[in-house]
């Protein structure tokens, strides 16, 4: 239900106005009294079904973690960090190299302080980040502030009265504070300018007197000016339809295919007076082949459930566990050895089928076949457990079951309903042991993936991208020289001839596979690859890169973005990202390489790239109110361009992209987010550039 809840709230999300403001984590904050002169201060969040909130101590380069910031702290001191409680979940993630903890559901932040005066007075806020799988949060903060009679408060030992705390401007910066040392964003600055003071007010910073119309809101308009292409879930579906492919392979394995004949034969046999009835145990053959595979699917999923499924799916040691498998699996396809279940067993299973009658007769008929088919079908089994398992989808594992187990039923229902079309079927031959061994390489390059999760996991530095790539492209030019006959294996001699020449469609993808090894070639030195850029290393990782094709903004400062865009007679194109963001970087990745877009934002638009966890420190803390009519406290500069976001576009989650005239602020199309169609992406640069 929880994931069901999700992809609503997603369809929802879509089909209404893109500047929507999102509101998934819900934070009390609150001072528990402790014995003696011991408190804690207790962040209590609430999190929204399908996003997640960072946990602390991530590390330089990460996302935003949840940290505590001191404004003020007057007769009271901090006792060790704050500590995170509930159920957190580690995850390594490729695109930031490193593992990551967070919190679902919900979380809670504790920061124990110690009482050192009889009167204290606290002003402290817990900052966090929030992400779900198609954009992040700004940097959120929650406040406390309390005052009041301190119980049992002693003197601290190390410190004496409230030194530290005359000079405020320290306090807010040195003070407690548990910032992230990133050094990317020292690089950007704040112009000490009257902006700040504005801000506290409300008023828009002046530039060259257009401030008010730059950061005067245009929620309405960016409405009217059009929605966002809708954001489809497609996972479910993809994981369904990938089951069934797998499923149509195994009907085709030499296991299976010539097992079809002799079953559908079997039942209308036994049924000669009545055709219907041998229709009828045909289907129930098949519906029982569903019930088994769907059943391993159920199990799969009852055994881990959503959460061990999510931390199993970057986990190191598990990845080198299916690394490991799936290299066995190619081999046993390559012929080097067979996989099958104790013969044994299946002929128990017959044996029991033989000697009962009925719906259990059938039943058992289905299951020989589920263990006499084991050493063809578990390496196609074994690819897609693999697969459904590391996606974190809990229901993945039962849900491509269910569409292997539909594409294997399917062939003996319908030759039984229609068994003349057994005559135009395909015979036995040497077409299966060639499908075998493209699956074997098929398996062998998708192991690849789960050795590259753990070597990014331990820091090996063993495949790194041009590695892994060189590995693929062995992999798939030995694919198609064997599918245009220049390699051979053992299986495919016969009689101690070798077959006849491969067949047209054979050689025909040969010479795509062949083709798609080139195409992988330039990857080597740095070219994007994107083809296969969900499945090789992030770029970081590459050694030799000679592509300095990128696109980078020339500004990160809004009204200084604003003043060269006027002055060059261009649109602004304003980029509201985060050092943390990962679907800014697949966006820059996917979509800003793009030599059509990357033209147009380099030569016909200003782009101004505004990071929302830039920590670096306004001149002095102000407050402004939100559309809610709260009043915040802007201390960093990544808090400024936040609450613009908020303020004038009526949007909070990253990246999201709009297009604005510098003069008036207006937007001159409507806003876009997190979707790697750069067909779409052109139509939005096109219409920001109409006059």
């Amino acid at each position: 239900m929880k994931r069901l809840s999700f992809i609503l709230m997603l369809m929802v999300a879509a089909i209404t106005a893109q500047a929507q403001m999102v509101d998934p984590v819900h934070f009390t904050s609150e001072l528990k009294m402790g014995k003696g002169a011991e408190a804690e201060i207790v962040f209590t969040g609430k999190i929204d079904a399908g996003w997640h909130v960072y946990s602390t101590n991530l590390g330089q380069d990460g996302p935003i973690e949840a940290t505590f910031n001191a404004v003020k702290m007057e007769g009271v001191e901090k006792v060790g960090k704050l500590t995170p409680r509930g159920k957190e979940i580690k995850k390594f993630d490729e695109m930031f190299g490193m593992e990551l903890k967070f919190f679902e559901n919900a979380v809670t932040f504790v920061q124990k302080v110690k009482f050192t005066q009889p009167q204290y007075s606290i002003d402290c806020y817990l900052e966090y980040g929030a992400c779900n799988d198609k954009s992040c949060m700004p940097p959120t903060q929650v406040e406390l502030k309390q005052t009041g009679e301190a119980p049992k408060a002693s003197p601290s030992p190390s410190q004496g009265g409230d030194v530290e705390m005359q000079d405020k401007a320290k306090a807010s910066q040195e003070g407690d504070v548990e910032m992230p040392n990133n050094p990317d964003t020292v690089a950007l600055e704040i112009q000490n300018t009257p902006d700040t003071a504005a801000l506290g007010n409300q008023t828009p910073p002046p530039s060259e007197g257009l401030g008010e119309a730059l950061w005067a809101p245009v929620i309405d308009e960016l409405r009217s000016a059009g929605e966002e292409r809708p954001l489809t879930d497609h996972s479910w579906l993809y994981i369904l339809l990938m089951g069934f492919v797998g499923g149509l392979l195994a009907v085709c394995m030499p296991c299976i295919w010539p097992i079809i004949p002799m079953t559908v034969s079997f039942f209308l046999k036994r049924a000669k007076t009545d055709k219907q009835k041998g229709i009828k145990d045909a289907v129930t053959y098949g519906l029982s082949i569903i019930v088994i595979y769907l059943g391993l699917g159920l199990l799969v999923t009852g055994l881990f459930g959503s959460d061990t499924l999510n931390a199993m799916s970057t986990n190191a040691v598990f990845n080198i566990f299916l690394f490991l498998l799936l290299v066995v699996f190619a081999l046993s396809f390559f012929g080097w050895f067979e996989i099958k279940l104790p013969d044994s067993w299946a002929n128990a299973v017959d044996s029991k089928a033989s000697t009962t009658s009925g719906l259990l007769s059938i039943f058992l008929m289905a299951f020989t076949l589920v263990l006499v088919s084991f050493s063809c079908t578990a390496p196609i089994i074994g690819l897609l457990l693999v697969e459904t398992t590391t996606s974190g989808n809990w229901l993945a594992p039962a849900l491509g079951m269910f569409g292997f187990a539909l594409a294997l039923a399917l062939p003996f229902t319908l030759f039984a309903m229609f068994p003349s079309w057994l005559k135009q079927a395909p015979k036995s031959g040497s077409w299966m042991t060639t499908l075998k061994v493209v699956l074997g390489f098929i398996e062998l390059a998708f192991a690849l993936k789960f050795l590259s999760v753990a070597d990014l996991a331990y820091g090996w530095h063993i495949l790194d991208r041009e590695v892994f790539l060189s590995l693929w492209i062995v992999i798939f030019g030995l694919l198609g020289a064997y599918l245009c006959g220049w390699l051979k294996f053992q299986e495919d001699e016969i009689g101690g001839e070798l077959q006849k020449p491969m067949p047209v469609v054979c050689i025909m993808g040969g010479l795509i596979s062949l083709a798609f090894a080139v195409y992988m070639v330039p990857g080597l030195w740095g070219a994007p690859c994107k083809a296969v850029s969900a499945f090789a290393p992030p770029m970081n990782t590459q050694d030799f890169n000679l592509n300095t094709k990128t696109v980078e903004a020339r500004f990160t400062d809004y009204e200084q973005g604003m003043a060269a865009a006027r002055a060059e007679g261009k649109p602004a194109f304003i980029d509201f990202t985060g050092f943390g963001c990962v679907n800014c970087r697949k966006m820059e990745a996917a979509v800003w390489t793009d030599p059509r877009v990357a033209d147009k934002l380099k030569n016909e638009f200003v782009l101004i790239s505004l990071f929302v966890d830039d920590k670096t420190p306004l001149a002095e803390p102000v407050e402004v109110t939100d559309a809610e009519g709260n009043k915040k406290t802007l201390r960093t500069v990544g808090a400024k361009w936040s609450y613009l976001q908020s303020h004038k576009f009526g949007a909070n989650a990253q990246p999201f992209y709009v297009i604005v005239d510098p003069t008036t602020g207006k937007p001159l199309s409507g806003s876009r987010a997190y979707d790697e169609d750069i067909d779409g992406y052109l139509e939005f640069l096109n219409e920001g550039l109409k006059d």
